[in-house]
């Protein structure tokens, strides 16, 4: 099937009053594992690859790009690509020729006004060439590279008048926002903010993205969406489901070679994984 725009994705989630999952691609693997889950859920879904994703393969766009992409255009879910977390801007500048429908420009560690400025240009570029941008306004925090951070800390969640201004003057298309939930947790005990949800999602007119959803208990990712959250992110779940079930083949063959052995299951473990998330958010 061919590819679907990320922006069309989230817009029809939105209208129905229901979420669509975004799934990180580290490896073939990963895209394979994703397809498959959505067509075995029934639903859409989002191919995201990471700026940390690009840095793992030697820097290299195109060759994990035009994989994932191919991996969704033999698949019979409906599925977009996307960039995800990127603050090189030489990689945003890469996404139109590869085929990205969308972006997510992260400049929400620079200070408020030259987030603002950055982003802006960022919109700017991205939609005189058909590009739905998001962005992040507050501390979600988790990923490689930072240090620790406590989701509940002061100052940390964002702030809906501020959000309501940021979209204004950036003009972005979806709004990652930090509610409770941290990046790279491998245990599902996030405790979401659902009033500021609800908040957020009355003063800001564009979707809004929950990061860090790896780590959020089904029924808060449930409630979440029914609270106003549009776009799921989930990556650290699949990493999960994967490195433990290579583990445990690893484990049972320890005289095994073929990484076929121990793929094919792992690979299986993060597809059921998708369809998990995937039944959640609709």
């Amino acid at each position: 099937m061919p590819l679907v725009s990320t922006g069309e994705l989230v817009a029809e989630a939105r209208a129905a009053g229901h979420g669509v999952a975004a799934f990180n691609v580290i490896t073939l693997e990963h895209a394979e594992a994703i397809a498959l889950g959505a067509e075995r859920a029934g639903c859409p879904a989002i191919l995201q690859i990471s700026e940390n994703a690009v840095k793992f393969h030697g820097g290299r766009l195109s060759p994990v790009a035009a994989a994932t992409a191919a991996v969704a255009r033999t698949s019979s879910a409906r599925l977009a690509l996307h960039l995800d977390h990127v603050k090189d801007t030489g990689l945003l500048r890469a996404a139109h020729p590869e085929g990205f429908s969308s972006v997510m420009f992260d400049a929400s560690k620079l200070p408020y006004e030259e987030n603002v400025r950055a982003t802006a240009e960022a919109v700017r570029w991205g939609h005189e060439r058909g590009i739905w941008v998001e962005a992040e306004l507050g501390e979600v925090g988790g990923k490689e590279g930072e240090a620790p951070l406590d989701a509940h800390a002061p100052g940390v969640r964002t702030d809906p008048a501020e959000a309501a201004a940021y979209v204004a003057a950036t003009g972005v298309d979806a709004l990652a926002v930090a509610v409770g939930s941290s990046h790279a947790m491998t245990e599902r005990t996030a405790a979401l903010d659902h009033a500021l949800i609800a908040s957020l999602a009355a003063a800001v007119p564009v979707p809004l993205v929950l990061h860090g959803s790896s780590g959020v208990p089904d029924d808060a990712i449930r409630r979440a969406v029914a609270s106003g959250m549009v776009k799921i992110n989930v990556g650290t779940a699949l990493n999960t489901a994967f490195t433990g079930e290579i583990r445990a083949q690893l484990a049972a063959r320890a005289a095994g070679v073929d990484p076929r052995a121990y793929l094919a299951p792992a690979r299986e473990a993060m597809a059921e994984t998708v369809a998990g998330f995937l039944g959640l958010v609709v």
